[in-house]
């Protein structure tokens, strides 16, 4: 994507990895440290991610906020999430960030798989049991990244997964007891790769990419056809809610202070100053472009976030003060 002059927006979330092959705007480890973690928790290295991962999204309404603000600037967005299957995406803190990806932007899977190691029929149909769980969970368009076809090419999974005699003769040549098991799936599955996207690719070499491309658009109008509509639908529900609950939290707020003439527009200046929200936490490295590097700091998404609050404070603290007047004139002895 940076040599055709496309860069993507890239955010690391595993907090373990010790180092990444490529830059990342936001990384998980500057706002989380895996083995502090572990050690202040009594945690082994599963255990240390998950609870990194949950640490890390009681903030991800700030990450939200800079992929808004780059969204112009950037046509892709890449998170990297961790490798073990059952930390992200069967954790709850998966689920929160998933969702909220969802639910803003056109959001797609790629599950990418070793296909030099999927040889073994019973090893291809393990994969492919993690892949068919990961898509119901996370309910978004799905693509197989079948990697390493630069050691071995990809057609036999592909001839797999689409002739159900081909896998059959496969699997006569295991002897274990888990082929008559997978032997039974192979049917179960056969509904789940008559719609699977699947490309092969050598992250290596290059190859395969432009398929990918390709996969990906598809990807894109079928969340925009048919993944949209639910993400509008369960946001605007969860909009509702909060807002009943904010409105629910101001009533008994000016009920525990008496009986203070409101200006509608002083109530709109608290409800405005209540949604600032806990100070920015979330670390940012580099710009996107030549030009924004030249006017741009490494943190400048941290200074703009700042700079957006203080102009907030002062109207938050004149409402108070006109706020703290009027009780004192409505209830002069108290």
């Amino acid at each position: 994507l940076h040599g055709q002059h496309c860069p993507p927006y890239v955010i690391n979330l595993d907090p373990a990895v010790h180092d990444l092959p490529f830059p990342a705007n936001i990384d998980i480890r500057d706002t989380v440290k895996y083995k502090e973690v572990m050690k202040q928790y009594g945690l082994g290295p599963n255990g240390g991610i998950v609870t990194s991962l949950n640490l890390f999204a009681t903030r991800f309404d700030q990450v939200m906020k800079f992929i808004e603000k780059r969204q112009n600037a950037s046509k892709y967005v890449i998170i990297d999430t961790p490798g073990q299957i059952e930390v992200f995406t069967w954790s709850a803190s998966g689920t929160i960030i998933t969702e909220a990806l969802a639910s803003s932007f056109p959001s797609v899977v790629v599950y990418v798989m070793d296909t030099s190691r999927s040889t073994n029929p019973i090893t291809f149909m393990s994969n492919m049991l993690y892949a068919c769980s990961i898509l119901y969970k996370t309910k978004l368009p799905f693509i197989v990244v079948m990697n390493k076809t630069d050691i071995i090419d990809h057609s036999f999974a592909v001839e797999w997964m689409q002739d159900f005699e081909t896998f059959q003769d496969a699997l006569n040549q295991e002897t274990s007891y888990v082929s008559n098991l997978t032997r039974s799936m192979s049917l179960v599955l056969d509904e789940f790769y008559s719609s699977l996207k699947v490309v092969g690719i050598s992250a290596v070499l290059g190859t395969g990419l432009d398929d990918f491309f390709v996969q990906l658009s598809k990807a894109v109008d079928e969340y925009e056809r048919e993944y949209r509509p639910e993400y509008e639908r369960l946001r605007k529900t969860l909009e509702e809610a909060q807002n009943k609950k904010k409105r629910d939290q101001l009533e008994h707020l000016w009920k525990d202070m008496g009986s203070v003439c409101v200006q509608g527009n002083t109530l709109a200046g608290f409800d405005d100053a209540s949604a600032m929200g806990p100070p920015e936490l979330i670390l940012t490295r580099g710009t996107l472009d030549e030009e924004e590097e030249e006017r741009e700091s490494d943190t400048d998404d941290i200074d703009h976030e700042v700079t957006e609050e203080s102009h907030e404070e002062p109207a938050f603290r004149n409402f108070m003060q006109e706020t703290r007047m009027k009780y004192q004139r409505s209830n002069p002895n108290e």
